[in-house]
């Protein structure tokens, strides 16, 4: 028999004020304590830290404040009723990151596995209508093996409970999941409908049907990192937006993201205060680039280089880094402001959209726009992936995906064209024709249907064939079409292009459009919803 269990008959004499505080704080220890220490130390044999300590990273220091810790269960049957663990296997509360409120759910794989039941759901419900009832962002930390099979529909029930206010929080309030373990089934559809999914590599997994189902159903032997690890989300699938080592560094950039973002969609991303950025002035020079990007069109550099020269110390957190990478979209600060950036990538198939880099830019542009974070686009695009299993696979679609996220943004919207802006790709990367505030470019810029070799093919299909000698008159109507179309100044003389800067002035330039379109205001049409390309 426990300490606590022998206090118990103290319940029913006398009430003793002493007494009763003293059974709270041993009640509240085991709280803590969970299963106790062998179930930890499994826990922790297996790479995993519980709950309680992921918490305690997470949050800032003394912080945390926990709600429903004496949760227990009601469930009947199958032994359930032996087994009545407080908390039932997740904690909810609150906390500050970074001195700014967030709320937490953390899964206890000590207790069922993790598994969701009724008691377990309804404390998420609890905790998603706190978040959004107060504006501020949730961070579910997934390690649980799905529905509570013992508890049938009332853990499906519980379940939709869930995905209904992922639903209507969307766009709301920042919705962050970081998996850590299991996620399998049902269960994954709630951060699949969040904003961002982290993922521990050698730990997490998530999939609709585990390997046993689908070397039944399929014959196909995959293990459960093949099936739905960290890698394959973050690479192939694109569910994760971001895969780290362990979970110490996980949620370190759990914390570091939160930085970025805003509380809820009526606020303001975070600036920093002028001390902190002072030491990176937004007059400083990029002289880097002009020996960084090439003249040459057809020379392939690396824009992530770029980005660290223009923002504030160069710092920036990529999102889907190893996914579509010939796209690059990331958080950064300029003279102290939150941007997004969406960025093509020449050193990843020259930087051509295709349909996972349009899917990815689209999604990363949304979510910009749902919580009020700039955007700034850099450019230097020659065009759409073409290919049959690119149209095959809906490339239309796709690609529209992009022109209607751009298109329906009310964000500031910044466009700095750097080199190549060919065809469709040059309207869907935030043009001023779909109505981007503000449009740069280099004196490096070529904005047109196509390349001039192409395009002097179409254009002098006749003459050239006709001719005594094709390669030369080839090579005189490509040096008239970019002559006459492709020269740098062609758009800004036609007031497509606002001006056209020494890329020294980069930094400078941006930050300046940042600061006069930071009261900017733009409402939609009423309406109820768009209908967005699938």
């Amino acid at each position: 028999m426990t300490a606590l269990d022998e206090r118990a008959p103290a319940r029913l004499g006398e009430p003793d004020m002493r007494g009763r505080v003293e059974e709270l704080a041993g009640l509240r220890e085991r709280v803590v304590e969970g299963p106790g220490a062998k179930s930890t130390a499994a826990q922790h044999a297996k790479g995993k830290l519980t709950a309680r300590e992921r918490i305690d990273l997470l949050f800032d220091k003394d912080s945390f404040t926990e709600i429903e810790p004496f949760r227990l269960h009601r469930a009947r049957g199958f032994g359930l009723e032996d087994k009545r663990p407080y908390s039932d296997g997740v904690v909810t509360g609150w906390g500050e990151v970074n001195q700014r409120k967030v709320f937490v759910y953390a899964h206890d794989f000590r207790m069922f596995g993790g598994a969701l039941g009724e008691a377990h759901a309804e404390k998420i419900h609890k905790l998603l209508d706190l978040a959004e009832a107060t504006g501020a962002p949730v961070v579910g930390l997934c390690d649980g093996a799905g529905a509570r099979i013992q508890e049938g529909v009332t853990a499906l029930a519980g379940y939709g409970g869930i995905f209904q206010r992922n639903a209507r929080m969307s766009g709301v309030v920042p919705q962050i999941n970081v998996i850590m373990g299991p996620c399998a089934g049902g269960a994954a559809y709630s951060p699949a409908l969040t904003d961002f999914v982290f993922m521990v590599r050698g730990t997490a997994q998530m999939f609709i049907t585990g390997p046993d189902v689908v070397q039944a159903v399929t014959g196909a032997q995959v293990t459960h990192a093949e099936l739905g690890g960290a890698d394959v989300h973050a690479s192939v699938s694109g569910v994760a937006a971001f895969a780290y080592d362990d979970e110490e560094e996980c949620l370190a950039a759990v914390r570091d993201l939160l930085a970025y973002l805003p509380a809820n969609n009526r606020e303001l991303p975070p600036d920093e205060s002028p001390g902190d950025f002072l030491s990176d002035p937004a007059g400083r020079r990029n002289d880097r680039l002009l020996d960084l990007v090439p003249a040459d069109p057809s020379r392939a550099y690396d824009m992530r280089e770029v980005i660290e020269e223009i923002v504030d110390h160069g710092d920036f957190m990529e999102v889907h880094a190893a996914w579509a990478t010939n796209v690059i979209c990331a958080f950064a600060r300029l003279g102290g402001r939150v941007a997004g950036i969406v960025a093509s990538q020449p050193a990843s198939l020259a930087g051509v959209l295709d349909i996972d880099a349009s899917t990815k830019a689209a999604r990363f542009v949304q979510t910009c726009d749902a919580f009020n974070i700039p955007l700034l686009t850099l450019v230097d695009v020659p065009g759409f992936l073409p290919g049959v299993e690119q149209e095959h696979g809906g490339i239309i679609r796709h690609g529209a995906k992009l022109l209607y996220a751009y298109c329906n943004a009310t964000v500031p919207r910044i466009q700095m064209i750097l080199r190549k802006a060919y065809g469709g790709a040059y309207i869907v990367m935030d043009s001023r024709s779909i109505g981007a505030d503000l449009s740069y470019a280099w004196p490096t810029n070529e904005i047109a249907v196509m390349g001039a070799e192409g395009a002097a093919n179409v254009i002098f299909r006749r003459e050239i064939a006709a001719a005594a000698d094709p390669e030369a008159v080839r090579a005189e109507r490509i040096a008239q079409y970019r002559r006459e179309l492709m020269h740098p100044y062609h758009a800004a003389e036609r007031g497509l292009v606002d001006d056209v800067v020494d890329p020294a002035d980069t930094r400078r330039t941006l930050i300046r459009a940042l600061e006069m379109l930071a009261a900017k205001h733009q409402p939609l049409p009423s309406r109820k919803h768009g209908n967005p390309p699938f």
